[in-house]
């Protein structure tokens, strides 16, 4: 894996009041909330847990990504695993 480095001034983080794992999160959630990133990526980045950056989400008010399309690939995939009846 490929790591990209960025440089942001100390006095930027200053004025932003953030610490840079707080500018990771903040990113994160922007690029989720924007559709983006998936949330597999967005926590990844943020360098949270999963069931965290879910409840961040949440308390921000930002819905999940699923809809009709992603339900029926899951009901595709788990009848083909014979999870579901046909």
């Amino acid at each position: 894996m490929s790591v990209v480095n960025i440089e942001i001034s100390q006095d930027v983080l200053d004025s932003a009041r953030l610490t840079i794992g707080e500018l990771k999160r903040e990113i994160a959630l922007s690029l989720y909330a924007q559709r983006r990133l998936f949330i597999g990526k967005a926590h990844e980045l943020a360098d949270m847990a999963l069931w965290e950056f879910r409840q961040i989400l949440a308390t921000r008010r930002i819905p999940p990504h699923y809809d009709e399309e992603d339900l029926a690939e899951d009901v595709a995939v788990l009848r083909e695993l014979g999870d579901l009846p046909p």
